[in-house]
């Protein structure tokens, strides 16, 4: 196989799927519970590694696009976020071509969030400014981008972004980046506490009141898009933990169930968390916020992304407590 610009670059970035746990184990302490759900986690973090390898291999979209449609459904999404890393880092270092942008307008439409957030794990090491990133893109999946920074900083510098709770000096000018920049901030932290409640809870609890709500989003998102290793009483536990701010965790868990039926993978715990957050279905979670998607106004004060973010909140949060009075009342 020739040598590639992308296999020059892995020497210099090199990720291994054994990273995500140890550096779970280095903040939290080793935990039984950890070592369980880590289990679960691993073909996570192997299909998200293994599509970054495999695209700096080989970045020619008739050799990349078979590959990743032959993985397992449940875990296809997550190679693409990989993909859209190994992309994002070829566009940076190697300007003589682009790859990212045609990949997404072309074989990965479909997956166009993933290979956003994927961009977004490798932007934090690339040699582009992220507000002028952003303003080339797409803009209402721009904040995607600045969704996987948050999460490549809350998990790779942990003790910066989490537990000293301080921002990238090069996303301050981003305006709502920052709030984006939280959503994978709280993912992250879904991922690292092994998706404990009570080490979610706590962590997110030390941070400024102003960025729970957004960090709680990134909860949402995580426990409804990545492995199901959480029960319906768990998540019941989260969303009383979350307080005032449920809906914005309940609005995350709409936006999954939202891009996993756009690629018409449906998993259990999809259905699961939508059923508990949301009191519907994954699939009818996904319809009604397509229709809230609809008309909305250009980017203002706040981008369209928030605006439907929003509205989804309203509209499940509503129906969410509407279903329990209701149980209550029956029981």
């Amino acid at each position: 196989m020739a040598l590639t610009f992308g296999k020059l670059l892995k020497p210099f970035f090199r990720l291994s799927s054994d990273d995500f746990p140890k550096l779970a184990t280095e903040r939290y302490g080793q935990n039984d519970d950890m070592d369980q759900i880590w289990l679960q986690f691993e073909p996570v973090a192997r299909h998200l590694v293994g599509g970054f390898k495999t695209t700096l291999d080989d970045d020619r979209f008739e050799v990349l696009v078979p590959h990743l449609n032959s993985l397992e459904g449940d875990f296809r999404g997550i190679a693409y976020e990989g993909a859209g890393m190994g992309l994002m880092l070829l566009d940076s270092l190697g300007p003589w071509k682009k790859r990212l942008m045609p990949f997404i307008a072309g074989p990965g439409a479909a997956y166009d969030w993933l290979l956003y957030i994927g961009a977004g794990l490798v932007l934090p090491r690339a040699p582009i400014r992220p507000k002028r990133f952003l303003a080339t893109l797409d803009p209402f999946l721009r904040w995607f981008v600045m969704d996987g920074y948050g999460f490549y900083e809350g998990f790779f510098n942990g003790e910066r972004a989490v537990n000293q709770h301080r921002l990238p000096a090069r996303i301050t000018d981003t305006g709502y980046g920052l709030r984006a920049f939280d959503h994978g901030l709280g993912r992250s932290i879904w991922f690292s506490t092994g998706a404990n409640v009570e080490r979610i809870v706590s962590t997110i609890s030390t941070f400024p009141e102003n960025r729970h709500g957004d960090l709680w989003g990134g909860i949402g998102l995580a426990c409804a898009y990545a492995a199901g290793v959480v029960d319906r009483e768990a998540i019941k536990t989260l969303r009383d933990a979350a307080g005032p701010h449920a809906p914005q965790m309940i609005a995350g868990a709409a936006v999954a169930a939202t891009y996993r039926m756009q690629t018409g993978e449906v998993a259990p715990h999809t259905d699961l968390a939508c059923e508990v957050l949301c009191g519907l279905s994954g699939a009818l979670v996904a319809q009604i916020a397509n229709v809230a998607r609809q008309n909305l106004p250009k980017d203002g004060r706040e981008p369209a992304y928030e605006i439907w973010r929003q509205r989804l909140a309203e509209q499940f949060a509503t129906s969410t407590v509407g279903q329990l009075e209701r149980q209550e009342k029956r029981s």
